[in-house]
């Protein structure tokens, strides 16, 4: 027998293809064991599937012997200031970037909320320095494009893992810190008058909208206090105030 084709045939991964196939209109993904027992993400996508660890960098490298492209930069920032990326850094976080996002869309489809919020804080985090370190802006211009995308996806995250953990005033707190944050966004790139109109802001909306709606949640004191000091209603404010520090400190 030509163990080299007998060795080339078992490679393919006809059966696993057709035992899940691709669906166009839905992300499919789900988590199985590896070899040694620990669980990896899967995700179908047309052409295969891809599969990421569930912990650090999701294709399992260590760039620079880090846990991501990341920590490698931070550990660099000790060593030397006002450094600048390498050819080779940039490549490394144009892929962590992309891989950060596949595995960020796949804990939200598997409703692992905080996760998808750690993954969204990674990719803000890597966005930040590479913007610091960049060797050309142009390059970093094609991350920071999607900086309120993934604000959006860590919106929706945090705020449907408040709804499971603290409930519906929590999760539409959290989306009007997450339409803060991107509007911020908006503002630092002068382009304030296109925030209201934006198809992501927009959605985001919807979704306070229908929390509000669904669990019958009105202002919340966070809004409330926006209100009273937008209004000149300093006694007001304070007491709201007081009652926002006693919820945190619970």
């Amino acid at each position: 027998m030509d163990i080299t084709l007998e060795t080339k045939r078992n490679q393919h991964l006809d059966e696993l293809l057709r035992s899940w196939p691709f669906d166009a209109q839905n992300l499919s993904v789900r988590i199985v064991k590896g070899d040694d027992g620990r669980d990896v993400i899967q995700m179908r996508v047309d052409m295969g599937i891809l599969q990421l660890e569930t912990t650090d960098r999701p294709d399992g490298e260590r760039p620079e012997g880090c846990s991501s492209i990341l920590e490698a930069i931070r550990k660099q920032e000790l060593d030397e200031v006002g450094f600048v990326l390498s050819d080779d850094q940039c490549n490394q976080v144009d892929r962590e970037f992309m891989q950060f996002y596949h595995r960020r869309i796949c804990w939200l489809r598997l409703q692992h909320y905080r996760r998808a919020v750690l993954d969204a804080d990674h990719t803000l985090q890597l966005m930040d320095a590479a913007r610091l370190h960049s060797p050309d802006e142009d390059w970093s211009t094609t991350h920071e494009q999607y900086r309120p995308f993934v604000w959006f996806h860590r919106t929706q995250a945090h705020a449907l893992s408040e709804l499971e953990d603290e409930g519906a005033e929590q999760a539409v707190s959290a989306i009007n810190s997450g339409l803060e944050s991107i509007e911020q966004i908006f503002v630092e790139h002068g382009a304030e008058e296109h925030f209201e109109t934006d198809e992501l802001v927009v959605r985001l909306r919807e979704l306070r909208e229908s929390l509000r709606r669904e669990y019958s949640v009105g202002r919340t004191l966070q809004e409330r206090l926006q209100e009273a000091v937008e209004s000149e209603q300093y006694e007001l404010a304070a007491r709201l105030r007081d009652e926002l520090a006693k919820r945190s400190m619970n």
